[in-house]
């Protein structure tokens, strides 16, 4: 019961934090594909794998029962969300000192090329202006990444108890068994010895 309720906690935690991801890295998707371009893969990489990933957690959650008896093969899912998780992290790492808030171009350490988002970082040698736009766009890319890396953390514990709570159900199935093995053994008895009973009245004496 614990192990269920601990599971459907950290689900909830991967869903609540993946669909801001999905939602701020389909904003960069859409715009590249409005202005018929090519989504880099330091943006599109974590957008597929949070779109799988979250709606493999919702499926689990809602069919809890099933992810208890499937529960290797879900730990093993889980377990390869984290080295995809990780993968999207790491192509998009070029944001993890990023200053969203103090952007110019002689302090940018990198230089990113959002397209239709403008450019994050040092655009030239010859400082030219960065876009309007391109805090919001550094603070959403920075989030997503943030999550992502929390999201790393939540799917390693979910591949945890997932199986734990392949051990408890083996363990309730255990006891299960004995259960109706003891209740079947006391029916036969009881049903041998009401046999034996009527078999004994039913005889007849003759002198």
């Amino acid at each position: 019961m614990l192990g269920g309720l601990l599971f459907g906690f950290w689900r909830i935690c991967e869903i609540v934090t993946l669909i801001p991801v999905l939602g701020m890295l389909a904003y960069f998707v859409d715009g590249f594909n409005d202005q018929r371009q090519l989504t880099p893969n330091f943006i599109l990489v974590l957008f597929i794998v949070s779109v799988l990933a979250c709606a493999w957690a919702i499926v689990t959650l809602f069919r809890l029962s099933s992810t208890r008896r499937s529960a290797h093969f879900v730990a093993f899912i889980d377990l390869a969300f984290v080295g995809a998780l990780i993968a999207g992290v790491y192509e998009l790492r070029g944001i993890a000192n990023a200053s969203c808030s103090d952007f110019s171009a002689s302090t940018g350490e990198i230089y990113v090329n959002l397209g239709p988002f403008g450019y994050y970082g040092r655009q030239s040698s010859e400082g030219a202006q960065l876009s309007a736009n391109v805090n919001r766009s550094c603070a959403m890319l920075k989030a997503s990444w943030a999550f992502g890396i929390m999201n790393i953390i939540f799917f390693f514990i979910t591949s945890i108890l997932a199986l734990l709570l392949r051990r408890h159900e083996r363990e309730r199935e255990s006891r299960e068994k004995v259960v109706r093995r003891s209740h079947h053994g006391s029916r036969r008895g009881h049903s041998t010895s009401s046999h034996r009973r009527h078999s004994s009245s039913s005889r007849r004496y003759y002198v």
